[in-house]
């Protein structure tokens, strides 16, 4: 019995989080789909028992101010966006897509390029003052001080998190795909553009001179993205708190640790650092069971199955042309479809066909009689189709998603299709591709869902051990190359390069000279004679 109740009592000790071990952590989050992957983090964080502080701003439409597993610190900020004015992501969708129609004709290129400029550097500005008012409120500072903080926790998609950290003195650790201006990589690990694709560029990791040509002019508008609008905004604000010497990309090369959301089971394989955990796909899980009502519907597919669509939260409002044109192709399928979709209902939707405003897209994924998964492309969505083994149908709207494209094609688990070119026929066609083709996609996605769950420890897992670690070691500098405070000439060598070709030619100029003296005294002794 006394046995029994120690077996008992180890257990319950061994599945509780552990208090002592349990550290204070400051979240400096990114709106969008940035805070919908960090709250996956914080609300394991919050059952291991951390203690968390969450940065946000009074103006926040997504990070709630109450909340059962943080405590919220909210800073005032001036009204920086004019909600009347039209939403600018959905302009940029607009004109992306005009920009695709017209084969991105130089004009339309630059139109769109100048907006998503204008958007960058807007989300730049808002950061950085809000990044201000944190600093120069000396009470404020004085408290996060003196409030002990292990680590912060941020995304540096934006600097701001970078820099408080870096002010504060504290580890910092990153959850990161893309900074601003590029892919994360590219800030800390050696990238050469011959085979590492540059954001916007939509090559693959076989580039032939064309690609790479393309790969070096999208390499180069990141560059004249940092330099004229991400830089600029921190770099006063870094002078001043911080080190004149300093800028934004130092600063973020300096973090400690980067929880990289990556699975090379989708992402091309690359050179990286001993600081980087790859965490891609942290936020899957298995699937549940479904509401009653749709659990029927989709039972009633039979032998044909159900086919999954969503476009995530941002664009679930279709054009009405758009929608039209995928409930007509999906009355024709033999399969039901479960469609996430808010707007008008279209006026040719068939029997097959259940549009709901919102769906439990996991449990759809993970359910076995779901065959296809038709998405934009976001990230989250991709990873949890591999997760769960669904061939996609994608198609691409905006910003990353292209670059997911081509990934997804090079791996032989989805279909694309370009919006801009989107009819009844085409969508029917990719759909029977893939329904009919199984050896072709079903086995890819299998193959790469295997291999994605084919690992020692559970992402999720993994950004717990390396947080904690970095508590516990107050920081994880020994795994931190110092080659970002190289200045770039020393980075490349260059500066040798130059030293030994500057020997060299003096060398050479020395020997020509010497082998020229002989010459210059027989000419002297020669015209001696002559004369």
């Amino acid at each position: 019995m006394f046995l029994h109740c120690t077996l008992l009592i180890t257990a319950l000790l061994w599945t509780q989080p552990s208090l002592t071990s349990a550290g204070k952590i400051l979240v400096y989050p990114v709106e969008g789909s940035r805070w919908l992957n960090m709250d996956v983090i914080l609300r394991e964080l919050h059952k291991r028992g951390h203690d968390l502080t969450v940065v946000r701003s009074v103006m926040s439409l997504q990070i709630p101010e109450n909340s059962p597993h943080y405590k919220s610190l909210t800073i005032q900020v001036s009204r920086s966006i004019d909600l009347d004015k039209p939403d600018p992501m959905a302009l940029l969708l607009k004109k992306t897509i005009q920009s695709r129609k017209s084969k991105w004709s130089i004009l339309s290129f630059i139109d769109a390029s100048q907006l998503f400029f204008s958007i960058m550097e807007q989300g730049t500005r808002v950061s950085a003052e809000m990044l201000r008012t944190i600093l120069e409120d000396k009470m404020l500072v004085e408290n996060l001080q003196n409030a002990k903080f292990d680590l912060i926790l941020t995304d540096p998609f934006y600097g701001s998190g970078v820099v408080l950290g870096s002010y504060l003195g504290l580890p910092i650790v990153l959850s990161a795909r893309w900074i601003m201006n590029r892919e994360a990589h590219v800030l800390i690990a050696p990238s050469p553009l011959s085979y590492i694709p540059t954001f916007g560029s939509e090559v693959s990791d076989k580039m032939t001179f064309t690609d790479r040509l393309k790969n070096l002019f999208y390499y180069a508008l990141g560059q004249y993205m940092y330099h004229m609008i991400i830089r600029p905004a921190y770099q006063g604000l870094i002078t001043e708190f911080i080190d004149p010497n300093s800028d934004i990309h130092s600063l973020t090369q300096g973090a400690d640790l980067w929880l990289m959301r990556v699975d090379f089971v989708f992402e091309f394989p690359r050179p990286t650092m001993p600081n980087v955990v790859y965490v891609g796909g942290f936020q899957c899980k298995p699937s549940g069971p479904l509401p009653d009502e749709l659990e029927m519907f989709v039972q009633s597919s039979g032998e044909h199955g159900v086919i999954v669509m969503s476009f995530g939260t941002r664009f679930e409002r279709l054009d009405l042309d758009l929608s039209e044109i995928f409930a007509s192709a999906f009355a024709d399928l033999p399969q039901k479809v479960v469609w996430r979709h808010v707007g008008p209902k279209p006026s040719t939707v068939g029997n097959n066909t259940l549009i709901l405003d919102w769906i439990p897209q996991n449990d759809l994924l993970g359910h076995p009689k779901t065959k296809v998964f038709i998405t934009h492309g976001g990230t989250n969505g991709i990873y949890e189709a591999i997760y769960h083994g669904v061939p996609m149908l994608a198609m691409p709207l905006i910003l990353d998603q292209f670059d997911n494209m081509v990934r997804l094609k090079a791996k032989g688990i989805a279909e694309v299709l370009e919006v801009t070119e989107l009819d009844v026929d085409t969508l029917t066609q990719s759909l029977k591709n893939i329904l009919h083709e199984k050896q072709r996609y079903m086995e890819n996605m299998r193959r790469i869902s295997s291999l994605h769950r084919d690992t020692p420890l559970k992402p999720m897992d993994s950004i717990i051990f390396w947080l904690e670690l970095v508590m516990r070691h107050k920081g994880a500098a020994h795994l931190r190359t110092e080659s970002y405070k190289m200045p770039w000439y020393a980075y490349y060598n260059l500066d040798i390069l130059a030293s030994v070709l500057s020997v060299f030619m003096i060398s050479f100029l020395l020997f020509a000279q010497i082998c020229k003296l002989p010459f210059k005294v027989l000419e002297r002794k020669r015209k001696v004679k002559q004369q």
